[in-house]
């Protein structure tokens, strides 16, 4: 077995591969060949207990003195290789100053947040100011405060999205209205925009997330006058002069009396077609004023403070607002439905 023999063709043969390389790649195949804990020249030193003694110095000698020429070898090739891959890099990204800029196409408004800056200037026009709080809420907050007892169905799994036994995704921006009481004495006017979360499958008309604004007046001598007076002012401002308002009675835990506000159908104006059922009405918010028991809770003597508070579907303004038909285009992020608005 003439292993110096074997170093010679090892050499001849990397010699010539590495004249022949084209890129790193091929380059550290190479190495694994050459210098690899199983390539040709720890084959060599494997195989040295085959010879006899007094050759074994002479030909680990050669075979490091091969090892340390085809790692210099490589090195060589390494730096050639790097700077003709950088040149290559550096000619396809090589910018021309001279040509136009790429255009950016800018994104618009969401139809939510339209709905939503429009309500808030409203009602910033009226004194009010904008509150916000937590969207996950306790129980206390989410019902036991808006006189909500323990067994009401609206606590029922089917319809709230429980995080543990006494946290909750909150499924209205009701909460607000006690946090704010809780935290300063009356005159309070708010009003508190913001997502809500209900157990509700998505369709074209429902939405396990959806967007709600409340509002709420606590003062001395508020009426159910200034409740209606307020509601008329919004749709006016909203969908217009020529929109007839409604109040039907209705029942809400957290008012009373309580009151579902309708609005004279946008597209037939009261006549009856398919949007409005053939009543010729729109169902727009629910409103109130608020109960005895909310405002007890809350610290507020119900004997000498009174007021109103109501509720509506940001969501749902903006399908009637904008002739949308389906609520699932809402949070589907298509540019091209934003650039309509």
């Amino acid at each position: 077995m003439d292993l110096l023999k074997e170093l010679k063709k090892i050499e001849k043969e990397a010699e010539k591969e590495l004249k022949e390389l084209a890129d790193l790649d091929q380059l550290e195949e190479l190495r694994i060949k050459y210098l690899g804990k199983k390539g040709a020249i720890q084959s060599i030193f494997s195989q040295m207990g085959k010879i006899a003694s007094d050759k074994r110095p002479v030909v680990g000698k050669e075979a490091n003195q091969l090892k340390s020429k085809i790692e210099n070898w490589l090195n060589e090739q390494k730096e050639v290789l790097e700077s003709k891959a950088a040149k290559e890099r550096f000619k396809k990204e090589k910018i021309d100053v001279t040509l136009p800029g790429a255009k950016v196409k800018a994104g618009r408004q969401h139809p939510l947040s339209l709905i939503t800056r429009e309500l808030e200037d409203v009602f910033i026009g009226l004194g009010y100011t904008i509150a916000e709080g937590p969207e996950v809420e306790s129980e206390y907050y989410n019902f036991e405060a808006l006189n909500i007892p323990e067994h009401h169905p609206a606590r029922d799994l089917q319809d709230t999205l429980y995080i543990d036994d006494n946290y909750l995704l909150r499924t209205h921006t009701s909460p607000v209205q006690i946090r704010t009481m809780e935290a300063q004495e009356p005159p309070v006017r708010i009003i508190a925009p913001g997502r809500v979360y209900r157990s509700d499958e998505l369709d074209a008309s429902h939405s396990p997330i959806f967007h709600q604004a409340e509002g709420l007046v606590i003062d001395k001598g508020i009426s159910f006058s200034d409740l209606k007076g307020t509601i008329e002012l919004i749709i006016e401002a909203l969908f217009g002069e020529d929109r007839d308002v409604r109040f039907r009675p209705s029942y809400f835990p957290f008012t009373e009396p309580s009151a579902e506000v309708d609005v004279s159908c946008i597209v037939c104006g009261g006549e009856g077609c398919p949007l409005c059922s053939r009543t010729g009405w729109l169902e727009i918010m629910g409103a109130g004023m608020v109960h005895p028991n909310v405002l007890e809770m809350s610290g507020y003597d119900s004997e000498y403070y009174s007021g109103y508070a109501f509720g509506v579907g940001l969501d749902r303004l903006v399908l009637l607002k904008y002739g949308i038909d389906d609520i699932r285009v809402l949070y589907e992020n298509d540019k091209r439905f934003l650039h309509q608005f």
